[in-house]
């Protein structure tokens, strides 16, 4: 009873709380609303959790969120404690949550939030979530408020979102791509970002009273997060053939790792490139791992003229491939490097002239450190 009058107490000390959740672009939309909310001069904390867990004080410095053991939605107390000793008045937060009951937990016991932020609905986490999109928005809609407001994408609508709203007299708000008016929001950002994102973005602070033009100055000014869809170049040294490095490894499920490299094989920067997937394989991530040997063998990827393999499951899923869909000798290569470095070195010994890789799969394990590893040496990639 203390611990729940605590909590509330403090809740009552932070009057706009916003939740974000979904398949997809988590991270990337917590620090968009932050970013457009201290452009308007308010006071925010926010706390993101997906590719690297971070929290962003309410002058825009970042702190690693330290775990003493495995990840909780627990931790989210700290986090409104946090923002309480720093003053915030508006908390805006990443759900952890992958479980029905944990998703309501969070949401309408921890975080109480005045806004719901529901990104997209992607399959994904098929053994925790369900087997279907519909499955899998019926998981979401748990995290619905009570008389609060979900803001979702038109596009992402269910007809399971109506009807939790109506019972928990949620208003739900449909960020339409009319939002921005006739300008393209992705144009003001320095930084590659999906339209949807910046759409979702715009509609929640204009629900706290910040204009466009505020709020797309702020997001500009607000840093990408690790798993952000970015390109960077390697720089040239006089030897091998130019390469570049997009990470798409954080939209992990092959439908939306689709939307993102056709973004990016479709840029006229990079035409008369190869371009070449690395599918970084996690240990853990089994029902993953067999929806990418399914995308593949339905050719699904088929733009790209080599796959490497990466990871615990890469051999395995090297022999699946070749002996159900008979990919030829040299398209699927399984890497045996360990490290950002030799990885790279393995894929240039590979490649025939320029080549653009892009990082698919999973962020985790090796993922993460391939990503540092071209912050530290690769050069933005200019439009």
């Amino acid at each position: 009873m203390i611990e729940r009058l605590t909590l509330d107490a403090r809740l009552r000390r932070i009057p706009v709380r916003i939740c974000v959740t979904g398949s997809r672009g988590k991270s990337s939309v917590v620090r968009l609303i932050a970013g457009a909310l201290r452009e308007s001069g308010m006071r925010v904390l926010a706390k993101t959790t997906g590719s690297r867990a971070a929290l962003v004080l309410p002058d825009g410095k970042e702190r690693e969120v330290r775990r003493r053991g495995l990840p909780s939605i627990l931790e989210q107390k700290r986090v409104v404690r946090t923002a309480v000793r720093l003053g915030a008045k508006i908390l805006v937060t990443e759900m952890m949550s992958i479980r029905e009951e944990c998703m309501s937990a969070e949401s309408r016991r921890l975080i109480r939030p005045n806004i719901l932020v529901l990104t997209n609905v992607r399959l994904d986490h098929l053994d925790l979530m369900g087997r279907s999109r519909k499955e899998i928005a019926a998981c979401l809609a748990s995290a619905f408020p009570v008389h609060g407001t979900v803001i979702l994408p038109e596009e992402e609508f269910f007809p399971i979102f109506e009807r939790r709203g109506r019972a928990l007299g949620t208003r739900p708000i449909l960020a339409g791509k009319n939002v921005s008016g006739n300008i393209d929001p992705t144009a003001a950002l320095p930084h590659e970002e999906f339209e949807v994102n910046v759409r979702l973005a715009l509609e929640t602070v204009r629900e706290l009273g910040v204009g466009n033009e505020t709020a797309l100055r702020g997001m500009a000014a607000a840093a990408p997060d690790l798993g952000a869809l970015r390109i960077w170049d390697a720089p040239r040294t006089g030897a091998g053939p130019a390469m570049s490095f997009v990470n798409a490894f954080a939209a992990n499920d092959p439908g939306s790792s689709r939307e993102a490299m056709d973004r990016i094989m479709d840029r006229p920067s990079l035409s008369g490139r190869a371009f070449v997937g690395l599918l970084n394989l996690r240990e853990d991530r089994g029902d993953r791992t067999l929806q990418w040997a399914e995308a593949l063998e339905r050719g699904e990827f088929d733009r790209l003229t080599r796959v490497a393999v990466i990871g615990g499951q890469a051999r395995a899923f090297g022999r699946r491939l070749k002996k159900r869909s008979g990919w030829p000798e040299g398209r699927l290569v399984i890497l045996k490097e360990r490290t950002p470095a030799g990885i790279f070195q393995g894929l240039g010994r590979l490649a025939d002239g320029p080549v653009v890789v892009i990082g698919l799969g999973n962020i985790g394990g090796l993922g993460k450190g391939i990503v540092e590893h071209w912050e530290r040496t690769g050069a933005a990639h200019g439009v």
